[in-house]
């Protein structure tokens, strides 16, 4: 099903549509509808149903997993607020 829709643009992008129709040997309105169905068409692929979601997350969740840094890290938020408090006092000049 196809559906008829009437767009006022300005003279630039007009210009801009039909130099770019004549070079393909095609009209204005057909490419400026070839244009929009292909926005569009970009717009509905990437919309994923219910399935296409649970594997995309899936996928994604395979990444989770430990890291090693080669030193050890502490999670402990009393530890951090003290880190943080010490940093924020410490003005860092050098003697």
């Amino acid at each position: 099903m196809s559906q008829i829709i009437n767009l006022k643009l300005n003279n630039k992008i007009f210009t801009a549509i039909q130099q770019q129709a004549e070079a393909m040997g095609t009209s204005p309105e057909i490419l400026a509808a070839s244009i929009l169905e292909k926005q569009f068409e970009q717009v509905f692929s990437e919309t994923l149903d219910e399935g296409e979601r649970e594997v995309a997350r899936t996928k994604f969740e395979e990444h989770f997993g430990e890291i090693n840094l080669s030193h050890t890290i502490d999670v402990n938020n009393e530890s951090i607020d003290a880190d943080l408090a010490r940093e924020y006092v410490n003005n860092h000049e050098e003697a």
